[in-house]
């Protein structure tokens, strides 16, 4: 093999290793090998993976930081840092000709002891977009350093809020410990993001610790905006009026349609973005269904307030629904947002009409199912990452910024015209998983991202319209039209409701296990 030279005590650099070079580095008494070099930087490389492959059989640790330029970045510098750390010693570095490798541990050592704690990569949000991605990474590449930065010490299966309020779910399966989903091999942070600095590749903490990266994965979800509505959050979980979008609210939503009697019944969705554009006339459903079967139905006038114009923003599912409109007998009213709530009184007031022309119209209720208005987080949307509507800007096919392009989004936070589902974070997570990795190789995205989000529309117990589309409105079906036709509603539909996603969600989603998501080459998005 290549000379060695001693840079440090336990530390040595040479030009090119290849895989047969392997005996000799361990005869030699080293313990790691830490390749310094981006994968294709010449003819006739051996690619990290064989490397790292051939190291193992020998015994070796293997890391692979490559760094293209000579100029040494802060985060490069920090990346070697985490590296020679983490690795047995002595470490044999090595990059084209070893002055790379040289001047990175140079860099490295000048580094103070309190300078940030540097990972391969860092998530932000532990929620089902972030803990999906964290595992996807680590199924392709089990020696990554990986931080999730999350405050929270619960974590919920949301999706499964909708069939609590129906009374179908227990609320208690529907959550798990942040511990119990964290994957084994990533560190958890449990603190809140402050400040984002991704020119020096960090993000700040609320104690002002500093973490850093070589990439960047941004999935915190959205914020639920209770305060944007008057009146309405002091009177949540009383007085009639509830919200299937809170855990705490579903079983109060379970409560009032059992205990229903004649009088008015009100459903509202605010404008988009909202979490699964198809939730809020859920509740609806399953609570005329259950009124349907009791003989209540025709006692109670429920209406549906849509801020927006049309009942579902994909033409192909409206004719399904609107025959559960006409069934049950529902108010449907476009174009009415929310805007106040007198709990006490029982009176809703939204705003009507056009853009020239708008009134304040006041409803009262005997039964209030609310949709909070929903928008980034604040942290989110005072950063250098949000676009002009406050949320990640990113690529719609490859979820990676347009500025930094070691920074990455998914799930409900990122700025695409996709729905926001947990469907949608599941097919994000292995694509961003993908991209990252192509990232920290020095390479340009390699699988792409086409839409893709689910709304399972519970249109009565027993029944579900299951919606499959991606950007602009293409039906994307995960199933032969004879099994599950998406545009009817189907009783398989909802057995894969009630009782196939809570199990790929918890085992599948959440561990890596990619089913119906495997990420596509970019030229293959359909």
């Amino acid at each position: 093999m290549e000379t060695i030279t001693p840079i440090a005590p336990d530390f040595s650099v040479s030009p090119q290793v290849r895989p047969e070079d392997m005996p000799a580095i361990v005869a030699a008494g080293f313990r790691s090998v830490l390749c310094n070099r981006p994968d294709g930087e010449e003819p006739g490389q051996p690619d990290a993976a064989a490397l790292g492959h051939a190291a193992l059989e020998q015994g070796l640790a293997f890391m692979h930081v490559p760094v293209a330029s000579p100029d040494i970045a802060p985060a490069d510098a920090q990346a070697m840092r985490a590296a020679l750390d983490r690795l047995p010693k002595p470490v044999l570095a090595f990059c084209r000709s070893g002055a790379r490798s040289t001047a990175l541990h140079n860099a490295a050592m000048a580094l103070n002891d309190n300078s940030a704690a540097t990972y391969d990569v860092v998530i932000v949000g532990g929620g089902s977009a972030g803990i999906a991605c964290a595992a996807s990474l680590l199924k392709r590449r089990g020696d990554l350093s990986i931080a999730i930065i999350e405050p929270s010490d619960v974590h919920y299966y949301q999706p499964g809020w909708t069939l609590v309020g129906a009374g179908v779910f227990d609320p208690q399966t529907t959550r798990r410990t942040m511990g119990e989903v964290m994957p084994r091999k990533a560190h958890w942070i449990r603190q809140a993001v402050s400040a984002f600095h991704p020119d020096n590749s960090s993000v700040a903490l609320d104690d002002g610790t500093m973490v850093a990266y070589r990439a960047l994965v941004v999935a915190p979800g959205l914020k639920l905006d209770w305060d944007a509505i008057p009146g309405l959050p002091e009177t949540l979980g009383r007085n009639g009026v509830t919200s299937n979008y809170r855990y705490d609210l579903a079983p109060y939503t379970h409560e009032l349609v059992r205990s229903a009697a004649p009088g008015r019944a009100l459903f509202t969705q605010p404008p988009m973005p909202i979490k699964c554009a198809g939730a809020p006339q859920k509740a609806m459903y399953l609570s005329c269904h259950e009124w349907e079967k009791r003989g209540l139905l025709e006692g109670i006038d429920v209406e549906f307030h849509s801020a927006g114009p049309a009942l579902f923003g994909v033409a192909d599912y409206v004719p399904a629904l609107m025959t559960y409109i006409e069934r049950y007998g529902i108010d449907f009213r476009p174009g009415s947002k929310l805007v106040g709530v007198d709990g006490a009184a029982r009176v809703a007031r939204f705003e009507q009409g056009g853009d020239g022309e708008k009134t304040v119209v006041e409803r009262p209720f005997d039964m209030l199912h609310v949709v909070p208005p929903q928008v980034a987080p604040d942290f989110i949307r005072s950063s250098p990452l949000a676009d002009e509507s406050g949320f990640v800007a990113a690529d719609p096919a490859t979820l990676r910024h347009p500025i930094w392009s070691n920074l990455f989004a998914l799930g409900d936070v990122v700025a695409t015209t996709n729905a926001k589902t947990a469907a949608a974070a599941r097919k994000q997570a292995p694509v961003v998983a993908v991209n990252v990795l192509a990232a920290l190789d020095g390479k340009q995205p390699q699988a792409g991202y086409d839409g893709y989000g689910s709304c399972p529309l519970t249109v009565e117990r027993g029944r579900i319209v299951l919606a499959e589309f991606g950007y602009g409105g293409k039906l994307l079906p995960s199933f032969p039209t004879w099994l599950i036709d998406g545009r009817r509603p189907s009783r398989l539909a909802w057995f894969l409701k009630d009782r196939m996603l809570p199990p790929i969600y918890w085992h599948g989603m959440l561990k890596g296990r990619e089913w119906l998501a495997d990420p596509r080459p970019i030229g293959q998005v359909r």
